[in-house]
């Protein structure tokens, strides 16, 4: 399959015309290109990046005197979190790492939290999900016919790094995201907020209570910003990191192991990218990481247009995670096959707090920049890509 003659695909990168609020300009350039030119500059890395992050180090280290912990990472068990943990010691840093078990954690996962934590000597706080509940909720997201399945997990791990850091007085919440390797999703592929987990839950599940499920109102944001003065911050906007690099430090100094590809180191997560998104709603997620990665120079765009005409996995190793999926859910395979297609539906489908947030957004950026401590990408998204 010949990708580039199929699209009309942007210039510079991998970005197509099958995204969902794409455009280009004169020249060929995707607006999606230019949201990530602009991330770019905005938080460049090299000196000046080093200087920025050095600067949060000091606030981080004052701010968290005197304290057991001085910041907080959410662990999975993959490369970026795996990392940030071993960069955070190297700085000085005295991190409480916390990990969210929704049941679908590989064994390979678990193994290398508990390497990294150990070796460095980090606390470790893991909490449990009750297995009825986030498989009531993955079941829930499924039947609504949402692409982002996995967004309970990800609603699920802010709300719990917040709720730790009010309980342990911990200022600073450390990420492992990096938008020069992941860029920036159409929000029509990811978008989800909790007001929307609360009805899709109600009108597809089957009733049960969340009771061990952590939920993170938009309110209890503002107050975890503004009054409990805690910052969400991303590292890796500032300082140089290069995921190959860092996979061979973890190698070779903690005996981490690889899982085989991005998100991998969950089952579900790895069943959403691989076959739900693909299969369903024909989005491949990997347009927009290896877009990113040839804007930063990590790779070249013949080796990201090489890497998109290969298969997410074997054709095996698809049908045993999706096997091993529909079991722990508790899927029939004529259920599993109705869910796959019915009408696919999209955030906007369902209520939710998108319109509240985005529609004002230009009238708060002062309120969300105190409350992350840097401009998250979602400002020029909404601006930038329609």
């Amino acid at each position: 399959m010949n990708y580039t003659k199929e699209k009309r695909i942007c210039k510079l990168g991998l970005w197509d015309d099958t995204m969902p609020g794409i455009s280009f300009d004169i020249d060929g350039i995707s607006n999606f290109c230019h949201l990530q030119q602009k991330m770019m500059s905005d938080y460049p890395r090299g000196e000046k990046g080093k200087n920025d992050w050095m600067l949060l180090v000091k606030k981080i280290r004052q701010r968290g005197k005197r304290k057991q912990y001085d910041c907080l990472i959410g662990v999975s068990g993959g490369v970026d979190s795996s990392f940030l943990l071993h960069i955070a010691k190297e700085y000085g840093l005295r991190p409480l790492a916390v990990h969210l078990d929704n049941g679908f954690n590989s064994e390979i996962a678990v193994s290398n939290i508990e390497k990294v934590t150990k070796e460095l000597g980090v606390d470790l706080v893991t909490h449990v999900i009750n297995y009825e509940e986030i498989k009531d909720l993955f079941k829930s997201y499924m039947k609504a016919s949402l692409p982002w399945i996995d967004a309970p997990t990800d609603l699920a791990i802010k709300a719990l790094m917040y709720k730790i850091a009010r309980k342990e007085n911990i200022k600073y919440i450390l990420r492992g995201n990096d938008f020069r390797s992941e860029g920036k999703q159409p929000t029509d592929w990811t978008y989800s907020d909790v007001k929307q987990l609360k009805y899709v839950h109600g009108k597809f599940g089957s009733g049960i209570k969340l009771r061990t499920y952590p939920t993170l109102s938009l309110i209890k944001i503002i107050i975890s910003g503004l009054v409990n003065k805690i910052r969400d911050i991303r590292p890796y906007y500032y300082i140089d990191y290069n995921k190959n690099d860092a996979k061979k430090i973890l190698i070779n100094r903690y005996g981490w192991q690889y899982y085989g590809g991005h998100h991998h180191e969950n089952i579900f997560t790895k069943f959403a990218m691989s076959y739900w998104l693909p299969e369903k709603f024909n989005i491949d997620k990997r347009k927009i990481n290896l877009s990113a990665q040839i804007l930063s120079g990590s790779i070249s765009r013949s080796e990201g247009i090489e890497e998109l005409t290969k298969p997410f996995d074997t054709k095996e190793n698809i049908k045993m995670t999706n096997e091993y999926v529909c079991k722990k859910l508790n899927f029939s395979e004529k259920e599993f096959v109705d869910v796959l297609k019915s009408s696919n539906k999209f955030y906007r489908d369902y209520p939710s707090n998108y319109n509240l947030i985005y529609k004002n957004i230009k009238h708060f950026k002062w309120l969300i920049k105190s409350l992350y401590g840097f401009k998250p990408m979602s400002i020029d998204s909404n601006e930038m890509i329609k």
